[in-house]
């Protein structure tokens, strides 16, 4: 077991996208309104800090496919906090502007649940985001 400060949290997350700009629009809105600041940039990436964590979305040249499956093995999608029912409604509602799109409308804001209140959103790029009500 390790004592040092912050041992277990996450520190980052790189998400290779196929287009930097769009994924800056659609990444670089929700990460804004979630509380994250813009913390680095360069030629091919953007990533944005909040407390000891950081996400990072770039463009790799050694992309290997142009669409996220989050079907296949690997990443299914990240989860954030996103506040009050208000906030996670307010959240759903502006997302389409920024490029995503509400998944399981049907079921939506249950999707996962009775008792799990949260919006669940694709980008243009297949990555899904669920934003989880407190």
């Amino acid at each position: 077991m390790s004592d040092a400060p912050g041992a277990g949290l996450l520190h980052h997350v790189e998400i290779w996208v196929p287009d930097l700009r769009r994924a800056t629009t659609s990444w670089g809105w929700l990460l804004g309104e979630l509380g994250c600041s813009g913390y680095q940039d360069w030629e091919r990436g953007r990533s944005w800090r909040l407390g000891g964590t950081y996400i990072v979305v770039e463009q790799s040249p050694a992309l290997t496919a142009d669409r996220h499956e989050r079907c296949r093995p690997g990443l299914n999608h990240l989860a954030f906090h996103a506040g009050s029912r208000a906030r996670v409604d307010a959240l759903a509602g502006q997302a389409p502007e920024y490029g995503w799109t509400l998944m399981f409308p049907e079921r939506h804001p249950f999707a996962g649940g009775e008792r799990h209140y949260a919006a669940y959103l694709e980008d243009e790029d297949g990555f899904e985001v669920e934003l989880v009500a407190s």
